[in-house]
């Protein structure tokens, strides 16, 4: 499965299942970047916010393997909504990451993440000067491909409506127990990639009884069955840990879930993020 590519709007190829790097520090992130590149793991995905860019480029730069073989994203800050700020950005993510290029950049909230449960508030034109520069960048040939992160279905109608260049990944929050169809479809529709950050609810799936034994039934763990579900409805997930046999594990996915399973998992109630309940992302789909 790590050798299975998605093609992006443009053309561009994207391995299927992508190491995620939220919450590895940075003095840690290097070797664990490595890892999962010695383990198969073609496609890297950092951000800004995880202060962790210049870890996670050592570690590409670092692993032994060509460039060229390897897929690297990264995403603008939430609270850059201006143009000049997020050019000056773009180029400190390629000096942090001490690459020459980055494959795909993306802005990571529509809203500061401090405004991030205001429905009342929207940032339509600050996006639309952040995509601008990621137009720009990607024009000059210093991104391959730009996308989104956290974007509705309105967020994405401004770019749609208003932009040079389409987006062409919207990433966001999606699990057994979450599964935001009517973005999916949107995005879907328009050609736009869907990945799936914390496919694993970041741990919190590991104490549903009805996600354990749709589990047991498959003889899978349940981090595998949350990304082959992931998967099965052409979303790209970004699983994280920083266990080498859990980089194994979450890879390990050649199996298929059947229609009717696939249709249970997707109306199982919410999870319960417990401690990590308070992070805007997961407290927005628990009040969803």
């Amino acid at each position: 499965m790590l050798n299975e590519r998605f093609t992006l709007s443009n053309g561009v190829t994207i391995p299927k299942i992508g190491f995620g790097t939220w919450m590895i520090d940075n003095a840690k992130a290097a070797k664990d970047v490595r890892d999962a590149i010695r383990v198969g793991y073609r496609h890297i995905d950092t951000a800004q916010a995880y202060t962790n860019e210049a870890g996670v480029g050592e570690g590409i730069r670092t692993s032994g393997v060509d460039r060229k073989d390897l897929f690297v994203t990264t995403k603008l800050a939430a609270e850059i909504k201006n143009y000049k700020e997020a050019l000056t950005a773009i180029d400190e993510s390629l000096e942090k990451l001490g690459l020459d290029y980055i494959d795909l950049m993306i802005i990571h909230s529509p809203k500061p993440w401090a405004e991030f449960q205001n429905d009342e508030k929207h940032f339509f034109e600050g996006n639309l000067e952040a995509w601008r520069a990621l137009e720009e960048a990607y024009e000059a040939g210093k991104l391959r491909a730009i996308g989104v992160s956290n974007f509705e279905q309105a967020d994405l109608e401004n770019l749609l409506a208003n932009a040079k260049v389409k987006p062409m990944v919207n990433q966001i929050l999606a699990h057994i127990g979450h599964t935001p169809l009517d973005v999916i479809n949107f995005s879907q529709q328009n050609d736009i990639l869907v990945e799936a950050y914390s496919p694993i609810a970041h741990g919190a799936m590991m104490r549903n009884e009805a996600i354990t034994a749709m589990a047991d039934k498959y003889q899978v763990s349940i981090p595998q069955l949350a990304i082959r579900y992931c998967l099965q409805l052409d979303l790209l997930p970004l699983p994280k840990t920083e266990n080498i046999e859990h980089m194994k594990n979450n890879a390990d996915v050649d199996f298929t879930i059947s229609e009717e399973d696939m249709d249970a998992l997707k109306t199982i109630g919410r999870v319960d993020y417990g401690d990590h309940s308070d992070i805007p992302v997961f407290r927005r789909a628990t009040d969803n």
